[in-house]
């Protein structure tokens, strides 16, 4: 190995390689744009070669820099779970698997998950972040989890990502009891109502788009766009608006009629939930772990 290449080289060519940009990798790790430029013009020295180039668009990566990051990330990713390696060894804190999950993975499986686990492996410390899909395989990525539980996103997110699909999740519309549209559901009329509509970067927004094309629906006018649960959730219970949610997240509180689901066919949304993991990698002792329990606690379900 060339001993001339540091951690700071490698940090700042995946940050510039991920953002498209010297200047937000700069600021991610608070470096100045000068400082960071030196760095990559030391890094591209030492290879002998150009990992970047710069045109109006941003920053791309040229064949050889393609190649170069996946051993750069897989490098920064190794030592990072090595430095968790460390700390659990040093706390004597047994097994620690950092899961990440999607909102109605959160709600639907992870308490009977976490109950599972608490029966039956005692030495197995759980940590689990809440989030949207973009942090979170970015974190997966960067070595903060083990796994990320929640829906598959699209190609573009998921190209060094490995994905085992668990089960399938529709989309629900749902709303406060008494909604004018509780006793006539028209997919038609929801562009009458303020609607909670998933943003941009949600793994949900296509397939809702398409349902919605499909039936000649347009864009609700007066959609409020968020991945927030407390918001969609607080904002139904007031009354009057409509959310586009996951079958998963909203149920407990259907189950409860606390919320109602208008009764609109939307069976054509299911997506794959699944554990997504480094592409690359033997399969993980987490992933080995998780699998058995999480199927198990979804045939209980099924059962019950």
């Amino acid at each position: 190995m060339n001993t001339r290449i540091k951690l700071r080289h490698l940090q700042a060519f995946v940050a510039i390689s991920r953002l498209r940009s010297f200047k937000h990798a700069a600021k991610q790790l608070f470096l100045t744009q000068p400082a960071i430029s030196r760095t990559m013009a030391e890094l591209e020295d030492i290879v002998r070669c150009r990992l970047l180039v710069r045109d109006r668009s941003g920053v791309e990566l040229t064949p050889q820099g393609a190649f170069f990051l996946s051993f750069a990330d897989a490098t920064l990713s190794a030592l990072e779970r090595g430095i968790s390696g460390i700390g659990d060894f040093a706390n004597d804190s047994g097994l620690h698997l950092r899961i990440g999950m999607q909102a109605s993975v959160a709600v639907r499986v992870m308490p009977m998950v976490t109950a599972a686990v608490a029966q039956d492996t005692k030495d197995l410390r759980l940590s689990l972040v809440e989030g949207a899909h973009t942090d979170l395989v970015t974190r997966l990525r960067d070595g903060q989890l083990d796994v990320v539980l929640g829906l598959q996103g699209p190609p573009e997110s998921m190209g060094d990502l490995s994905f085992t699909q668990i089960y399938t999740e529709a989309l629900v519309i749902v709303a406060a009891p008494g909604h004018a549209l509780q006793n006539r559901p028209e997919l038609q009329k929801i562009i009458d109502w303020p609607v909670i509509y998933p943003p941009p970067e949600d793994p949900i927004r296509p397939a809702v788009r398409r349902f919605l094309v499909s039936a000649g629906v347009p864009l609700p006018p007066m959609r409020i766009e968020t991945s927030s649960f407390a918001f969609g959730l607080s904002r139904t219970l007031e009354g009057g608006a409509l959310w586009i949610a996951p079958q998963g997240l909203v149920a407990p509180y259907v189950a409860r009629g606390d919320l109602i689901q208008l009764g609109i066919d939307m069976s054509s949304t299911a997506g794959p939930i699944g554990l997504m993991s480094r592409a690359g990698e033997d399969q993980t002792l987490t992933a080995r772990l998780l699998l058995p329990i999480l199927r198990d606690c979804l045939s209980d379900e099924s059962s019950g």
